[in-house]
């Protein structure tokens, strides 16, 4: 998942090299936490937050095959 995460975000902002992505486990779900660059956070997240929903449901999709649950944070 955290491989997903950073292919997908990576293709989205200008300045690839400032994306990091960390995998952190709870009991109940595994949590991606996606960091970029202060000026590529609009492109992250989109009008309205359309490109984040996006991304967390190409995720989710990516989890019910595996069978677990997934939650995309996105961080400055």
């Amino acid at each position: 998942m955290k491989e997903l995460v950073e292919v997908i975000a990576k293709a989205l902002v200008d300045h690839p090299e400032q994306v990091h992505v960390d995998e952190v486990a709870r009991e109940s779900a595994l949590i991606i936490e996606l960091k970029v660059a202060p000026e590529d956070m609009g492109k992250v997240i989109g009008k309205q937050g359309r490109i984040a929903k996006a991304i967390r449901t190409v995720v989710k999709a990516a989890a019910v095959k595996q069978d677990e649950k997934v939650v995309v944070e996105i961080m400055q």
